[in-house]
């Protein structure tokens, strides 16, 4: 029996044996290493070391984590406009409003629900957001009803504390956005390696589980499975139809 570490970067799956995990630990601020190698992020103080932490969505040629996070709340601010123009377009003409009042079924009130924060910064601002984001969808909920026995007020109403709704909100999301550094250290985890008497971290997206599985269930691949220099894979497992890509050897550069 093997026991592996399972963690997601993107929209893979990787698992890594137990044996050389020494602990895993929320993402931090690192310390720039001067012409460091383009996969290290940087340098962290831990048990009286201070080791190198590798990116591993730089190893497999992913964007960075905080990117991905901007262009997905980049949509978020698109989407938000879109529904008060709907809104507005309702409230004005009585044309059929389609999408949701309920501030848990929109894609940024997801992705808040399923955001926990551990830096006293972001969950103040995090905070601030949540607040805003289920007041302006208490208020068109409230305003699209009002609008079945009073138009006029239901525009009034429009106008006034759901315009200005907005920008408190869309404001909170611009602050939450500036913070997306700090956003992405709070997602992220670090994986404590050790190989061959060398200790390093690596930075991964989300620990998902521990699997324990028989060594014959990991399947080979018809691909030579030589990802590079750094990452050397030995095949598959397919958990509950799950692929998980299984690592069987992993470097730091120099």
């Amino acid at each position: 029996m093997m026991d592996l570490i399972v963690f997601r970067v993107g929209n893979n799956r990787y698992a890594l044996n137990i044996e050389n995990i020494q602990r895993i630990i929320q993402a931090k601020e690192l310390t720039a290493i001067p012409n460091s190698h383009e996969l290290i992020d940087g340098m962290m103080s831990h048990e009286e070391k201070v080791i190198k932490v590798l990116n591993f969505r730089k190893l497999i040629g992913l964007i960075p984590y905080e990117q991905e996070l901007q262009k997905s709340f980049a949509i978020f601010k698109l989407s938000y406009q879109e529904w008060l123009n709907e809104l507005k377009d309702s409230l004005e003409n009585g044309s059929l409003f389609t999408k949701t009042t309920n501030p848990h079924k929109c894609e940024l009130g997801m992705w808040l629900d399923g955001f926990n924060s551990y830096d006293d910064r972001v969950t103040a601002v995090l905070k601030e957001l949540m607040l805003g984001h289920k007041h302006i969808y208490s208020l068109g909920g409230d305003a699209l009803e009002l609008y079945k026995t009073d138009e006029e007020k239901a525009k009034s109403m429009l106008n006034r504390e759901i315009h200005e709704a907005f920008k408190k909100v869309t404001h909170s999301l611009d602050i939450f956005i500036s913070e997306l550094e700090s956003v992405s250290n709070s997602l992220q985890k670090l994986i404590i390696y050790e190989k061959n008497g060398i200790t390093f971290a690596i930075k991964v997206d989300a620990i998902e589980d521990i699997a324990h599985i028989e060594e014959s269930k990991i399947m080979s691949s018809h691909e030579d499975y030589i990802t590079g220099k750094y990452l050397e894979l030995s095949g598959i497992l397919d958990i509950e139809s799950v692929l998980i890509n299984v690592i069987k050897n992993i470097d730091i550069p120099k």
